[in-house]
């Protein structure tokens, strides 16, 4: 896979999890990256100096992708600080779990704005810029339940399908400006959220992967990195899924 020297990243949600692992791994590329966060400033400075320990360049910067405002404030700090935006990896999401008789109106609005609505808001606000340079790689987080549903999730699983029909549709919008829009749909992945799960929860799920295990935040990783490098130049409006086999 080529380095990714030069290139300018901006990672939603990038202080914890699979955020952070993309963080790192963009950087460990050559990479400059802003780390967005939205919580704990704590572990996003971990992640800033963990990057920095390797002596490569990142920043932090607080933005709730809620808010179309400090999105907008967010995108004109990365280009003033750094000229310009080549990478945008829309990671940042929450859930709010409930079967659909108890789903509240606020739960289901809550995950709506922040995982659909945000990336919603960071496309918008990157995209005149990478017009103007004729180049950009857009990776946006779906989930394998965008794809084939879960129980409990009706809120996460419309939020990551809506993500998927966004990331297509833009990918029209842009293709002849050598802009490349696509998504990494994660399975089963090992993460402070999932290590919460009950036991049975997680031997069902194992259950009804092909390869038997969890996945890891490299995998997802590996594969946001390849679709932002220069192989992937002819690769847009796809999703990649990454779920041992969940969805086959």
């Amino acid at each position: 896979m080529s380095d990714l020297c030069g290139k300018v990243a901006l990672v939603t949600g990038a202080s914890r999890g699979i955020g952070r692992e993309i963080a790192l791994t963009l950087s460990s590329l050559g990479a400059t990256v802003v780390i967005n966060y939205s919580g704990s400033k704590e572990r996003a400075q971990e992640v800033l100096d963990t990057i920095k320990a390797n002596e490569k360049e990142a920043a932090i910067y607080q933005c709730n992708v809620s808010d179309p405002d400090a999105v907008q404030a967010m995108m004109q700090y990365v280009v003033d600080t750094y000229g310009k935006i080549d990478i945008l990896v829309n990671n940042a999401g929450i859930t709010k779990d409930n079967l659909l008789m108890k789903m509240s109106e606020d739960e289901f609005n809550q995950v709506m704005d922040v995982n659909l609505k945000g990336t919603f808001h960071t496309c918008k606000s990157v995209i005149r810029q990478m017009i103007r340079q004729r180049s950009g790689r857009i990776v946006n987080m779906a989930s394998v339940v965008g794809i084939i549903g879960n129980a409990g999730q009706v809120n996460y699983s419309a939020s990551k399908a809506g993500i998927i029909g966004l990331t297509k549709s833009l990918a029209r919008e842009v293709a002849s400006r050598n802009i490349t829009v696509n998504a990494v749909a994660p399975g089963f992945i090992k993460t402070d959220m999932t290590s919460e799960l009950p036991t049975k929860v997680v031997d069902e799920m194992l259950n009804a992967i092909p390869m038997k295990r969890q996945g890891m935040p490299q995998d997802i990783a590996n594969a946001v990195s390849f679709l932002v490098s220069e192989e992937a130049g002819y690769i847009t409006g796809q999703v990649l899924e990454v779920n041992g086999g969940m969805n086959m």
